[in-house]
């Protein structure tokens, strides 16, 4: 069974960039067919897909946050990662890592991390 597990900081200064990790295990991030997303879940809305990686590299972006995002990878460590640059308040949310069959914000997941909260304040 694959499981997806996020780290990184949970309070982020506004202006800075945020930066997750995803680490992978029970399957690898370079099997062909998957693409390896962030997704993320201010309070009180819904879920908001920001982009993905795939089994190749190629990287995919939301178009409201393409200038601000990067998403990378380290198949030697089978984990990828997120950056979102000049974060505000508004980029409060929980962060979450999944695996899902296709590029696109309505592509189906079918493994997802627990999630990790990260809050923009100063």
């Amino acid at each position: 069974q694959v499981q997806l597990q996020e780290s990184g900081p949970g309070l982020v200064k506004p202006s800075q960039t945020l930066s997750l990790t995803c680490r992978v295990s029970g399957g690898s991030i370079t099997t062909s067919g998957y693409y390896w997303s962030w997704i993320r879940q201010p309070p009180g809305k819904g879920l908001e897909w920001m982009g993905a990686i795939s089994n190749s590299g190629k990287t995919y972006y939301s178009p409201s946050l393409k200038s601000r995002t990067s998403i990378s990878r380290d198949t030697s460590k089978n984990q990828f990662t997120l950056q979102l640059s000049s974060v505000t308040p508004e980029d409060t949310a929980v962060y979450y890592c999944a695996r899902a069959q296709g590029s696109t914000s309505n592509s189906r997941r079918d493994y997802a991390g627990q999630g990790t909260q990260v809050t923009v304040s100063s």
